[in-house]
């Protein structure tokens, strides 16, 4: 079996990484939602925090063949995460994501050196 192509494997990592934020964005976008219907109810600065966080996942999505793509992805996860203090289900959710972005962390690792260096070709 031939060494894959770091720079096809590059481009493919860097494919699913962008679906994988823009998973993460969509369902950010649902949990207002959710937060209206619970006992807290849904605030100005949580609705504010949850569609920001939406947006910069989405636009995150967009620069992921750029060097830092991957850094900014990670970065994100962080307050993905924290959207389970808003509702408890958001814990299973962001939780799902975040293991599923630590998976192709390990992929991207596995396959070019390094979780975060540009593949080079």
């Amino acid at each position: 079996m031939t060494a894959p192509d770091p720079v096809r494997a590059g481009r493919a990592l860097g494919g699913a990484a962008a679906g994988i934020l823009v998973l993460s964005g969509l369902a950010t976008l649902f949990v207002p939602r959710g937060i209206a219907q619970s006992g807290d109810g849904l605030t100005g600065g949580r609705l504010t925090y949850l569609l920001v966080l939406a947006l910069l996942l989405i636009l995150a999505a967009g620069v992921q063949r750029r060097p830092y793509g991957v850094v900014v992805g990670t970065v994100l996860q962080v307050p993905l995460l924290l959207t389970g203090l808003f509702d408890g289900v958001m814990w299973l959710v962001a939780g799902a994501f975040v293991l599923i972005w630590l998976y192709l962390l390990q992929v991207r690792k596995e396959l070019l050196g390094s979780p975060f260096r540009a593949p080079s070709g």
